[in-house]
């Protein structure tokens, strides 16, 4: 029988253990750690009861990823939750701007320059899933929908501050700004429009869901799938070597590109070992998670009511803070998401307290603590916030590259979004899956489509697999 070794249990790599074990092959999965899920982890950080994710949190891409779907995760009781609204982005004096699912209630929500964002993200999000057909797979490959490939990738090439001349407002130029930063580089990056527009559209798709119990929802879905299927999962079963691989005909590695060096050496061909040994690592996560009694008194109401909040201020305001992480600096007032998961899950609480997950960008590697300024960031847009916290719980960059292998330096995204790794992620390949080594393949958020818990690295990686066995 055909044996695979999937080497780390996250997104991708169950993703892939499925789609593998679903084809009749003999499944194995080791993981480092004593936990599956890598970034996709939930536990009661500060306070018995409050749930807090550890990592990824909020599911546009997962709850519209091709594969995901295929999979009837809710069979094993994944169940998507939706806020009231998506996303919020307050501005300086109670003012703000916000995104819904309801692209119709957001164009009324941006006032004249509701019209422009809706004849940029109508056709995106009205066609998304021949859009992700066509994004959620390598650059290079024969396009099934050219002309929906070219209106959105004359436009994903450029840097987000191009796009974000189209609107007049500052609350909608904030608003883009915000989920462009999603890249963790300066907004005048040539790419960095791309991530902004494909989680907006899949926004006013899919709205920004959360898992029901926590992104560990998915994480249980997955592995009882494969179970189902006839894989297997072993923790604490950390890989440093060829020589801790089992004999296996496939073998399929969910690690950033130089763990895999370190662990092929020699075996991989120079050129596959020189190019994996270039892979960049970008800016990093400071990661706070707040207990709050009563929830975040936010002055720009809809805030109240999102289960999302970019706090950063305005367009020009986000790229300087984005701009002097680049730069390996901290800035005052650095760019911080918060995740208000309980207001679609309200199990997640505990009577009127309530988990509030947070972090701030800051530079690759960090060494300082970043909570006073995540602190002060969300006192600016709601006083008295600091008097509501009656827990906290800290997870500096080290901590994170040591919670998950993948995050070198507090990396989240597995590499940065620079334009070259973007466009040729993490080589210039016509099958970035395949590692030169007959049956040897990567699979983690380093190859296309890129960082998000939407399982599609995982998909392809398999696909080119069983290709190769003849499937």
């Amino acid at each position: 029988m055909t044996e695979a070794i999937v080497v780390g249990a996250g997104p991708n790599g169950l993703t892939a253990a499925v789609l593998l074990a679903q084809a009749g092959v003999k499944v194995t999965v080791l993981e480092a750690a004593s936990e599956i899920g890598g970034g996709t982890r939930t536990s009661e950080l500060t306070l018995p009861g409050l749930l807090h994710d550890h990592c990824s949190a909020v599911h546009p891409m997962g709850a519209g990823s091709p594969v995901l779907q295929s999979l009837k995760l809710e069979r094993h009781g994944l169940v998507w939750r939706q806020p009231e609204v998506d996303l919020a982005h307050p501005l300086d004096g109670g003012a703000g701007a916000s995104m819904w699912r309801s692209l119709a209630q957001t164009q009324a929500d941006l006032g004249v320059d509701g019209r422009a964002w809706q004849r940029l993200f109508e056709p995106l999000s009205s066609r998304f899933e021949a859009l992700a057909d066509e994004v959620f797979r390598p650059v290079i490959h024969l396009p099934k929908h050219p002309l929906r490939l070219a209106h959105f990738g004359v436009r994903a090439l450029q840097p987000a501050s191009w796009v974000a001349r189209r609107w007049r407002t500052e609350g909608a130029r904030a608003l883009f700004a915000g989920v462009a930063a999603h890249a963790f580089q300066s907004l005048r990056t040539p790419t960095t429009a791309a991530i902004g527009m494909m989680l907006i559209a899949a926004g006013h798709r899919y709205g920004w869901p959360v898992a029901q119990g926590g992104s560990r929802a998915i994480t249980d879905a997955l592995a009882a799938t494969l179970r189902d299927a006839g894989g297997v999962v072993q923790t604490g079963r950390p890989v440093r070597s060829v020589a801790d691989l089992p004999a296996a005909d496939i073998v399929m590695f969910d690690l950033s590109p130089r763990a895999v060096v370190d662990i092929m050496g020699e075996r991989l061909p120079g050129r596959v070992r020189r190019a994996l040994g270039r892979w960049r690592h970008g800016p990093a996560a400071f990661k706070l998670d707040l207990a709050v009694s009563g929830g975040i008194p936010w002055t720009y109401p809809p805030a109240r009511r999102a289960g999302t909040v970019h706090l950063g201020g305005t367009f020009e305001q986000i790229d300087a803070a984005e701009r002097a992480i680049g730069r390996g600096e901290l800035p005052r007032q650095p760019f911080v998401l918060i995740g208000q998961q309980y207001l679609a899950d309200p199990t997640r609480s505990r009577g009127d307290v309530h988990p509030v997950w947070a972090y701030a960008h800051v530079p690759n590697g960090y060494p300082g603590d970043a909570s006073a300024a995540i602190l002060d960031q969300i006192e600016r847009f709601a006083p008295g916030t600091k008097q509501r916290i009656v827990a906290t719980a800290v997870r500096t960059t080290t901590e994170l590259a040591t919670y998950n292998l993948n995050y070198v330096g507090g990396d989240i995204a597995t590499g940065a979004n620079t334009p070259r790794q973007v466009m040729l992620r993490p080589r210039f390949a016509l099958d970035p899956y395949q590692l030169g080594v007959p049956g040897y393949y990567l699979c983690s958020a380093a190859t296309p489509p890129g960082a998000g818990v939407h399982g599609m690295c995982g998909y392809h990686a398999a696909r080119s697999a069983l290709r190769y066995l003849g499937s």
